[in-house]
């Protein structure tokens, strides 16, 4: 349903709408050290030269804002020590709108930095215009800096003025920049940035806040070349000026504002959705996903309202993207070694879609919550395969922030006696609150205003209905679904898993063998691993066994299966399968395939082979990666004992794991215990 503006005059009215009641300012983030709450922030502008030998960021930003009160003292800003600030200016806005942004970039000069940096002629005389800004930078965490922007002092509440900032970025955690040796084509430099959740103050000072949403534009610059793809909802590129103009018109928030650029090719996957990717992976992208894109979304779009963001577009990255996948809108990052696995493939690109209403359109206000968008998009994704292909397989799948926070909404499901009817609820709840940023008590509000029978069955009904519960309390979930679809999926993998724990081994072998594994699904071998992990230790027998059946069958699966396997054979220290866990480290470059096996191998008589393969490798991992690493290796160390780089490797700063997508808290944690410092 097309919005309407709130100013529309009634019937035959003559006289001027009344003004609109003042926005509310946004939830407090104890993750953010910005002033976000005394400011409106209406549209941002970047502009940006991507440099890819010095691995730098050269950027131009424009903040358009409106002072909640009269007289601020200064724009706070979420900031990194990444971020080399040169300058600051003020500049009132034309009474007349201003004419689309152009940037003009200067070459990098062979002077000592700063570097030419981007800049603004909207006019002629915008610099002239401009008045410069104090500003500094203040310590605030281990994951960013606070940036204070010095204002005028005769500034008025509700009077729109801009803010001008130019800067560089280097090393910086959200911007990761790959030699060609590092993607799959060794063809060019490819570069991405990954802002969830707290990363993209190192990309450009922001309120980096979910509560905070704006619409943005940008122009971006690259090396020949390069193809250029943004988290936008238009796009175009101008060859005679060799730069890519991007515009979102939904206001998104900070961590949503998505870049990526390397040797890029699309294809078309439906009418509204094509696939991105090295020349090497395109046929293979293509082909497991063409058509099925526009069924999801058909479907979701069935169940939970119209498609908002245009199109819906996916970019294969190389493998030293940190996560699976991330939800950019319009254009969804991820990894490529996803490929390996259909069954993978399916249920995240599934997750990622719907994210397009839960997360991207209706977003979770602070980190503590993020469950609002994990919870609800992994019930909505699991609505969408179901009414797409029946049976679900996904219930596999444990992460705290999604499953904990899946459970719960299907508790609220389940309350209301009808799937169909729930969905109903979902479709209202991304109507009312689409483009803003809400917190659990906006869910159970409108949840009750919804089903009025619900908030009838109890004088205090949040207590009643165990919100409160459900909410602070640790521990598993009050509640579970029904898996009972999935169980024979599940049944003849608890056989054999109980097959491996009886006696006497020989006989325990031999019926094992029989059992074919590689005609079971994804899950279903991934299930089986996890099962044995679980019981580790095992009887050096056992494993041994367990090898001979299965070692070489599952060294040809896809990563997932993979992963699973090598931590068996570390964490019983199998000595023969070692060269499996070298091979295996030395070609991902992925957070999520290399933090678990170094955590593992640093715990025991397998620490020197660990430190061996690092040294070795560390050349091709990110700096905050490669951090990452040396800490877990530093452990028992001695006090101030700190693992160093091989001479000659970069260093970082430290950054917390749940910036790079790390979600793995136990279930002993309330639905609010999951936060940026976890």
């Amino acid at each position: 349903m097309a919005a309407q503006c709130c100013c529309r005059k009634a019937p035959g009215a003559e006289a001027a709408p009344a003004r609109p009641p003042p926005e509310p300012p946004p939830a407090l983030d104890v993750a953010s050290a910005s002033s976000a709450q005394l400011f409106r922030l209406r549209h941002l502008q970047l502009g940006l030269e991507l440099r890819p030998e010095a691995r730098e960021l050269a950027g131009c930003l424009v903040l358009e804002l409106c002072a909640r009160r009269p007289a601020p003292r200064a724009l706070v800003l979420d900031a990194h020590p990444a971020l080399r600030l040169h300058s600051a200016a003020f500049r009132r806005p034309a009474a007349d709108p201003e004419p689309p942004c152009a940037f003009a970039f200067a070459a990098p000069g062979p002077g000592p930095p700063p570097p030419p940096l981007p800049a603004f002629p909207e006019a002629p005389d915008a610099e002239s215009a401009c008045s410069p800004l104090a500003f500094r930078v203040d310590p605030f965490t281990d994951y960013g800096s606070s940036l204070s922007v010095t204002l005028p002092p005769e500034l008025l509440a509700h009077q729109p003025f801009q803010v001008i900032l130019r800067y560089t970025s280097v090393d910086a955690p959200a911007v990761w920049w790959l030699g060609p040796e590092l993607t799959y084509g060794h063809a060019k430099p490819f570069v991405f940035t990954q802002g969830h959740s707290v990363c993209n103050r190192s990309f450009f000072p922001c309120f980096d806040t979910p509560a905070v949403k704006c619409t943005y534009s940008a122009v971006v610059k690259a090396p020949a070349g390069v193809q250029v793809l943004m988290s936008a909802t238009r796009s175009s590129f101008l060859e005679e000026e060799g730069v890519y103009h991007f515009h979102m018109e939904h206001p998104v928030p900070a961590y949503l504002v998505a870049l990526v650029a390397g040797d890029l090719q699309p294809a078309d996957i439906g009418p509204r959705s094509r696939v991105w990717a090295e020349p090497c992976l395109l046929s293979t992208a293509t082909s497991k996903l063409s058509g099925m894109v526009e069924q999801w979304l058909t479907t979701a779009e069935r169940l939970y309202g119209p498609y908002m963001w245009g199109r819906y577009d996916i970019v294969f990255l190389p493998p030293s993207f940190p996560i699976v996948a991330m939800e950019n809108p319009c254009l969804t990052f991820i990894i490529s070694s996803i490929l390996e696995s259909d069954e993978f493939l399916v249920i995240d690109v599934i997750h990622e879609v719907a994210h397009s209403w839960f997360g991207n359109a209706v977003t979770n206000a602070t980190w503590e919550e993020m469950w609002l968008s994990e919870g609800l998009a992994t019930y909505a994704q699991r609505r969408i395969t179901t009414e797409t292909y029946g049976v679900n397989p996904s219930h596999l799948m444990n992460l705290f922030t999604y499953e904990k926070g899946y459970c719960f909404v299907y508790y609220l499901s389940q309350l209301c006696g009808d799937p169909q009817h729930f969905d109903d609820f979902l479709r209202a709840y991304v109507e009312k609150y689409k483009f803003s940023s809400v917190v659990a008590q906006d869910l159970l509000d409108s949840f009750l205003s919804f089903f009025p029978e619900l908030r009838e069955q109890s004088v205090d009904c949040r207590a009643g209905l165990e919100f409160e519960r459900w909410l602070n309390a640790t521990g598993p979930p009050l509640a579970e679904p029904d898996l009972s679809q999935g169980s024979s999926l599940t049944r003849p993998v608890e056989a054999l898993f109980q097959l491996w724990t009886a006696e006497p081994l020989d006989q325990v072998a031999a019926t094992a063998s029989t059992i074919d594994i590689s005609k079971w699904r994804t899950f279903q071998t991934a299930l089986f691993l996890d099962r044995l992990l679980d019981g580790s230790p095992l009887p050096q027998e056992v494993v041994t066994s367990l090898s001979q059946c299965y070692s070489s069958l599952l060294d040809s699966m896809n990563a997932e299966i993979r992963i699973r396997w090598l931590q068996l054979v570390v964490r019983n220290d199998y000595y023969p399968d070692l060269h499996r866990v070298r091979r295996f480290l030395e070609s991902q470059m992925s957070r999520m395939y290399t933090i678990p096996l170094y955590e593992d191998l640093s715990t025991g008589a397998l620490k020197p082979f660990a430190l061996e393969v690092f040294y070795q490798t560390q050349g091709r991992l990110h700096p905050n990666l490669r951090r990452t690493i040396q800490q877990i290796l530093s452990q028992g160390l001695g006090p101030g004992a700190e693992l160093t780089a091989e001479p000659g490797a970069e260093r970082d700063t430290d950054t917390p794991a749940l910036l790079l997508g790390d979600e793995t808290p136990g279930t002993a944690l309330s639905l609010r215990d999951v936060n940026v410092s976890a």
